[in-house]
């Protein structure tokens, strides 16, 4: 990419930010997916949680962005980092391209982090100090005190890298959020997918930044409403982060690895999914019983000779209705299409058995 085509300088993920409004409530959640509280912040509430190179900050500190985006949505995900070349000019030039800009406080002795508002009043944070960038030092380095002996990179359960982060947004807003990512920040649409469950629907549109890095889907009800997305921004008041993937080199290993510290995952699909495997993709060479006992789906495409697969597991909601997704890339760049049907009816099965819908003629 030039810097053209990548206008703001994007380059990835740097952190997901979390709240809730009592303390105590994010860290078994980051603890059982394999994450180390590594470093806290100097003056703040803020703790750093990671795994690989995946950031997680859990931030609880008093009268912050992060304390009333918690009042408002309850356990929730309030921000995300984004690593730029140049923190000022992109934020700069995203203001002029129509971002609204947001003042966060910070101490004597602490880094200004450029931010602006995000989905459902999120914020969007844009770092230019980050490992690998120009900077000799991490804004953790500057702003956070590592725990005594903490191991800085620890593996947990396998999981090195932010995939993708999904929105939840109200019907009709898809366009306007998939519009605020191309116009400001030069983003582009990659997928599309209308999904039909029994009973309800969903639409979605895959976005992903110039630098290929940061990639956004965005989920809006369909027609018939009263389905999952509906039952997310009705338990979250609002639009917001439905989801975070994260890339791991062995899902069946890091699976076990997430069983056995109490991740509690999604309903797996019914036997027949694994029985049509063969058929849908022949060739795939991998192993159905292994992937059957753990639920782990498999999409892709085995063309030519040539598999392409994406593995993929959900886990259920643990920070409010917010959930994480884990998967694997074996040349498929996809988000899992041949599965969301598998995924949708199986969320459906998960509402119908909580009540949360109401069955009547399906749609």
């Amino acid at each position: 990419m030039t810097a053209f085509d990548n206008p703001i300088g994007l380059d990835g993920f740097e952190f997901v930010e979390f709240s809730a409004p009592e303390k105590g409530v994010l860290e078994p959640v980051f603890a059982a997916m394999g994450f180390t509280m590594i470093a806290r912040h100097r003056s703040k509430d803020v703790q750093l949680w990671r795994q690989g190179g995946i950031n997680l900050i859990a931030n609880y500190e008093p009268g912050s962005p992060a304390a009333y985006f918690a009042a408002e949505h309850g356990a929730s995900a309030c921000g995300m980092g984004w690593r730029v070349k140049d923190a000022a000019k992109a934020y700069a030039l995203a203001v002029e391209r129509g971002a609204e800009p947001v003042e966060v406080r910070t101490g004597p002795m602490e880094l200004r982090l450029p931010a602006v508002r995000g989905i459902g009043g999120s914020i969007i944070y844009l770092i230019d100090r980050y490992e690998g960038g120009e900077g000799a030092l991490s804004i953790y380095d500057i702003d956070f005190v590592y725990e005594p002996g903490v191991d800085r990179h620890p593996v947990g359960a396998g999981f090195s890298i932010i995939d993708h982060l999904t929105h939840n947004v109200y019907g009709g807003r898809m366009a306007h959020w998939a519009g605020f990512y191309e116009r400001v920040f030069g983003f582009r649409e990659i997928r599309y997918f209308d999904i039909k469950g029994e009973y309800t629907g969903l639409t979605s549109k895959a976005m992903t930044a110039p630098d290929g890095k940061i990639r956004i889907p965005l989920n809006e009800e369909g027609k018939a409403g009263g389905g999952q997305i509906d039952e997310f921004l009705r338990a979250y008041n609002g639009e917001g982060i439905q989801h975070i993937a994260l890339l791991c080199d062995d899902l069946i290993a890091a699976w076990d690895r997430l069983k056995a510290l109490g991740t509690p995952l999604m309903t797996a699909p019914p036997a027949t999914y694994y029985e049509m495997l063969d058929e849908r993709l022949p060739g795939h060479g991998e192993p159905v019983a292994e992937l059957q006992s753990r639920g782990i789906l498999l999409d892709g495409s085995t063309t030519e000779g040539d598999p392409r697969l994406l593995l993929q597991i959900f886990g259920q909601a643990t920070v409010g209705p917010v959930f994480f997704e884990f998967i694997q890339r074996k040349k498929d760049e996809g988000f899992g299409e041949g599965n969301f049907t598998a995924l949708f009816e199986s969320i459906e099965r998960d509402q119908v058995r909580r009540g949360a819908l109401n069955i009547g003629e399906p749609a």
